[in-house]
């Protein structure tokens, strides 16, 4: 991947004030939400070795459902893992080209662990808002892959355990990724104009071809997800993958 381009100082994003709220999450919530399964794995799970993970996916709410993404290890060396997806929810919530997500997450401390939030549709369509190996602690991986693009962002505000604020603004034109405030990567590809995805969040495990495994004295990790919400600017400049600017000004991202 390669590292964002400097920029000099770039004001923080401000909210589109022409913009609505068209998703707010709840996890506990089963018309938003389905648990233990996802068309991303092979046959919808529970299991993805194929992808470098321990994953076997549970449904289980002590797992995902509190906001609280858990792993626990199985006596077979596969790991209990929690997953939520809105793929095959009553709602079926997607995300299209022009939304803006925010959310608050905590980093998970031990070796092995490999949170995520991404999108998904029809066995492509992912873009990762973040993922996370604690081996690498101060960096996080941000990835358009529908238009082959991404970036690795290190920062010391970035660490195991954690709380990290993200925002990823889904342009046509671009999409924008934004870690505490300051822009981190702004890809300039986009997604395209007609894009549309669900939304997973989860925790994975790591089987050490790419990161290390976890150590054989772990036996549980997790991290926590908070105030998740979509937003749906009403203009098609914020649409197309234009930043708003503290000043109310607009640029291109």
């Amino acid at each position: 991947m390669e590292q964002p381009t400097p920029n000099g100082p770039v004001p923080a994003p401000r909210t589109p004030s022409r913009s609505d709220v068209v998703f707010t999450a709840d996890f506990g919530s089963e018309r938003q939400w389905v648990a233990g399964r996802s068309w991303a794995y092979p046959d919808g799970g529970p299991e993805n070795p194929g992808d470098d993970k321990l994953d076997h996916l549970v449904s289980d709410a002590a797992y995902s459902r509190s906001g609280v993404f858990r792993a626990r290890r199985r006596p077979d060396g596969r790991w209990n893992t929690g997953l939520l997806t809105t793929e095959g929810s009553e709602e079926a919530f997607l995300l299209r080209a022009g939304d803006v997500l925010t959310a608050r997450v905590r980093l998970p401390r031990e070796t092995g662990a490999w949170p995520a939030i991404w999108t998904w549709r029809d066995g492509d369509q992912e873009i990762d808002v973040f993922e996370y190996h604690p081996d690498n602690p101060d960096l996080l991986e941000l990835s358009n892959h529908v238009r082959g693009s991404g970036s690795y962002f290190r920062d010391d505000a970035v660490r195991p355990g954690a709380w990290v604020d993200l925002r990823t603004d889904f342009g046509a034109r671009s999409v924008v990724w934004w870690v505490n405030g300051a822009r981190a990567f702004a890809d300039r590809r986009g997604v395209g104009a007609g894009w549309h995805a669900h939304l997973i969040v989860n925790l994975s495990v790591s089987a050490g071809r790419y990161h290390p495994a976890p150590g054989r004295s772990t036996t549980s990790m997790s991290f926590e997800v908070r105030d998740l919400v979509v937003r749906r600017p009403r203009t098609a400049a914020a649409q197309e993958g234009v930043e708003v600017r503290e000043d109310g000004e607009e640029q291109p991202a």
